[in-house]
């Protein structure tokens, strides 16, 4: 085939695996409204009741409180870290974008135990 034919296949799948993505996720926000709905009501029904939880003939519920926690000062986070030596309160990830330019200012500081995965990619854009 030639490059003209995979380019327009291409484009043509590309459309078609968006426009099902698309779909998909909109039932699924669809069905998420659902079960939030259903969450709000077991929620006021534990808090009415006094209860944490409850068993009925198609299942279970219980009640718990979860928790989150974030920045919005990264500087002061950092400090705290380094402060406290607490360097695991950080995720395990490497940020792509950061490192590559750490890189390419510092070719020669490649960290032990870093791994590098390079390979070709195409990218395809549609015509205007």
């Amino acid at each position: 085939m030639d490059a003209s034919t995979l380019v327009k296949v291409y484009v043509k799948i590309r459309d078609a695996k968006a426009a099902k993505t698309k779909e998909m996720e909109d039932e699924i926000a669809s069905l998420d409204e659902q079960l939030n709905t259903i969450e709000a009501e077991l929620l006021n029904l534990c808090k009415t009741t006094g209860q944490d939880g409850g068993k009925t003939q198609f299942g279970s519920f219980r009640r718990s409180v979860k928790t989150r926690y974030w920045t919005s000062d990264w500087d002061s986070m950092y400090r705290f870290i380094k402060e406290h030596d607490a360097p695991e309160l950080l995720e395990r990830r490497v940020s792509q974008t950061t490192f590559k330019e750490f890189l390419q200012a510092n070719p020669d500081k490649l960290p032990e135990g870093m791994n590098v995965d390079s390979r070709y990619a195409i990218t395809v854009t549609r015509a205007r």
